[in-house]
């Protein structure tokens, strides 16, 4: 995208703003997994560094569970679409499995999941072998899915899940952002 993807303008607001919105509905506590703090400070939101060095998705949810008191939701900063009801859903949940996480068809919703910190030992070795699939890992803990239609009650998970990478993408976002207001 050639630029921070969090600090893109959607519905009149950035994604990060979108989504600390929603959060705030479901979560009791928020927390971003950054190496540039400084892009975020007027969120007024508590930050950590990655716990390891790279960025991948992983190595955000390791850092996100070592850094919460209880189970982490973890979320994506480009979910323009991020629902509260549904977030709420997987962190009311949160407490049936090592792994809470939507499935729409067959797709886990890996960033859209809440994450025990029973799972802290199965993610670092698959960090310290370098397998950085997040799903990797989910055959060594007890994983519960939520099912599509739960999900569809509150919004279509198309829209709900949809994440912002390519300028098409953005463009999509911007045009669904103006029909739902």
């Amino acid at each position: 995208m050639g630029r921070t993807k969090a600090l893109l303008p959607v519905g009149g607001t950035t994604l990060i703003e979108a989504v600390i919105a929603r959060l705030r509905e479901a979560c009791p506590e928020i927390l971003i997994v950054t190496n540039t703090p400084e892009l975020y400070r007027h969120l007024g939101v508590r930050m950590v560094p990655d716990a390891l060095p790279g960025r991948q998705s992983l190595v955000g949810i390791y850092t996100g569970i070592l850094h919460t008191g209880g189970p982490a939701f973890v979320c994506a900063c480009d979910m323009p679409f991020l629902h509260a009801d549904v977030a709420r859903l997987v962190v009311e949940r949160a407490g049936s499995g090592d792994v809470v996480i939507p499935r729409v068809g067959a797709q886990l919703e890996t960033l859209h999941a809440a994450y025990r910190k029973s799972c802290l030992g199965a993610i670092e070795a698959r960090l310290v072998a370098g397998r950085l699939k997040i799903v990797g890992f989910f055959d060594e803990v007890r994983v519960v899915e939520i099912a599509e239609s739960e999900v569809a009650r509150y919004r279509d998970p198309a829209i709900v899940f949809m994440n912002v990478n390519t300028p098409e993408e953005l463009a999509r976002a911007r045009e669904i952002a103006a029909r739902l207001a």
